[in-house]
């Protein structure tokens, strides 16, 4: 009887086996779940510090909930030079620095010294009764250069999916949602929350719902007052009294001379804790009227809210202040609320929220001074009329710079050549000037930034990264920390490179994709972009230079 050799017994066997293996694999594939709804929040002028000073009073559903259940990056930076607003928002949407997104700063010049602000477009205009477009407002994402998160899922999903922001701010709105997404922002003429004819031509009946019942008119005569127990406000800087006459102490009443909302009372409450409510409200609107998270298609759709209050409650404060640490306790209430809601509406295992800001914030001078610290008010109008001068009398040639917004100064170049200048040689005298002068910790030019000749500094790395080669100016002027750029005499700000600017919260959660801890390794708000595009598995951004969180992901 013919017998098989042992060899080819062990063949059959590892064929058979290998077979069934096989057969095992086909019949019961592993399917990636992909989130139904991503959900990017930016809290505008959050310092992460003020996260970590008073996260012992938060609530259990908002900010705690984000610790406890999600990633905490400790150590996440906005990094590059230039720390605001439409800066911030781009690097989150993009993935990428401002040397190649073309958002430099929230306002910059042209080559013909005309003034540009970054999501200005003169093609569209607000959409609706009562919205006026002034010269600058925002409208569109044409000065964006690349695309954005939400463009590539777009992309990736045949249209498919939706991308919807919503913000108080039309920078924050437009530049979440990219060049596919739609944008909304509120109005502080009307208080209503509006687009532009860049995404469409009339509202989606869920929104002119919204617009009709006019929730932004139920705060009149209501008042703004402390959250927590007088107590719990003990650390923070006494009250100041502003030189410009501004209230400076609760309670604050929002109403106007009129006696009725107006456009002053639609304003006030865009500084106040009643703008990020109505802007999560709008949010829940969008949630519901575009079918959010419940894609008929089962694609994942992303929404963008920007919450705007703190950045100016700061501006007007200080993050020293009791005004910022009572918005950040209220704001942590709403987010506990809203979270809830996203749990009922989609449930929280099917939705991936990223949490994070587009800059921190720089305490007011006054409280750093009370520390002993050197923090000067630089007035820019002297600070660049005095280098002016400085340039007039060493080549006799009048008006050679053209235009600033500072930290950039733009040289007038027609005029430079026209006088057989060397560029090289006047800006390295404007700089000399520059460095000179009170409050000014480093000058960079055009030419060592062309030339390679910034050094290898963490400091020059980053104004490196905020300079486009087609927008920036001639001279980007860095303060000494702690000062600012300011004619106020009373105000807070931001937009330097240093880490009271640039650390900032970054907080993700979603318990099927994200292993929760906290996380110190250095990280950049530029990683949030492709560890998005891993997750909704669609290309990166084009330009994104970020990386891939992996040591959070499950």
């Amino acid at each position: 009887m013919f017998r098989p050799a042992p060899l080819l017994r062990l063949l059959a066997l590892t064929a058979l086996v290998g077979s069934a293996v096989t057969s095992a694999y086909a019949a019961a594939p592993v399917k990636y779940e992909q989130p139904k709804l991503v959900v990017v929040m930016v809290v505008d002028g959050l310092p992460n510090e003020q996260v970590m000073r008073y996260r012992d009073q938060f609530g259990q559903g908002g900010f705690r909930r984000l610790m406890e259940q999600g990633a905490w990056f400790t150590n996440a930076f906005q990094a590059h030079g230039v720390t605001v607003t439409a800066v911030g928002h781009t690097a989150i949407s993009t993935g990428a620095y401002p040397y190649r997104h073309g958002i430099i700063n929230n306002y910059w010049y042209d080559a013909n010294g005309k003034k540009v602000y970054c999501t200005e477009d003169g093609r569209y205009h607000y959409l609706g009764d009562g919205e006026e477009t002034q010269e600058h407002d925002g409208t569109s994402p044409a000065n964006l250069r690349v695309d954005t998160i939400g463009d590539q899922l777009r992309y990736a999903t045949g249209n498919q999916s939706k991308v919807v922001t919503v913000s108080g701010k039309d920078r924050g709105a437009i530049l979440l949602a990219g060049k596919t997404g739609t944008a909304y922002m509120y109005m502080e003429k009307t208080g209503a929350f509006a687009t532009s004819t860049f995404y469409m031509n009339a509202y989606p009946a869920w929104a002119e719902h919204f617009r009709a019942a006019h929730p932004q008119d139920r705060y009149y005569g209501q008042s703004w007052t402390k959250l927590l127990p007088d107590a719990a406000y003990a650390g923070d800087a006494p009250y100041v009294e502003l030189a410009n006459g501004k209230q400076s102490r609760f309670p604050f009443v929002f109403k106007s001379d009129s006696g009725k909302p107006d456009a002053k009372y639609y304003e006030s409450l865009k500084g106040s804790p009643a703008v990020d409510e109505l802007t999560l409200e709008f949010a829940r609107a969008a949630i519901e009227g575009e079918n959010l998270g419940r894609n008929p298609a089962g694609v994942p759709d992303l929404l963008g809210v920007s919450l705007s209050a703190h950045d100016i409650i700061n501006h007007s404060f200080g993050p020293e202040s009791v005004m910022s640490h009572d918005h950040l306790q209220r704001l942590d209430r709403m987010l506990a609320k809203f979270f809830g809601y996203l749990d009922k509406r989609i449930g929280l295992s099917n939705v991936l929220v990223v949490l994070t800001a587009d800059h921190g914030f720089t305490n007011s001078p006054a409280f750093s001074q009370a520390r002993h610290i050197d923090a000067l008010r630089i007035d820019p109008d002297k600070l660049v009329s005095g280098l002016d001068k400085t340039l007039a009398d060493a080549y006799h040639v009048n008006k050679l710079v053209k235009s600033s917004m500072l930290p950039e100064i733009w040289l007038d170049d027609g005029l430079v050549e026209k006088n057989g200048l060397s560029r090289a040689d006047v800006e390295a005298r404007a700089a000399r000037y520059l460095l000179a002068q009170p409050g000014i910790a480093q000058v960079y030019t055009r030419t060592q930034f062309e030339n390679g000749g910034v050094g290898p500094t963490r400091l020059g790395l980053l104004m490196q990264r905020a300079w486009n080669r087609q927008l920036s100016g001639d001279l980007m002027v860095v303060p000494q920390p702690y000062s600012l750029f300011t004619k106020s005499l009373t105000n807070a700000s931001h937009g330097a490179p240093y880490n009271y600017d640039a650390n900032v919260p970054l907080l993700i959660m979603g318990s099927r994709w994200i292993k929760p801890g906290t996380y110190a390794g250095y990280t950049e708000i530029v990683d949030v972009a492709p560890t998005l595009a891993h997750l909704l598995r669609v290309r990166p951004p084009a330009a994104a230079e970020g990386r891939v969180l992996e040591q959070a992901l499950r």
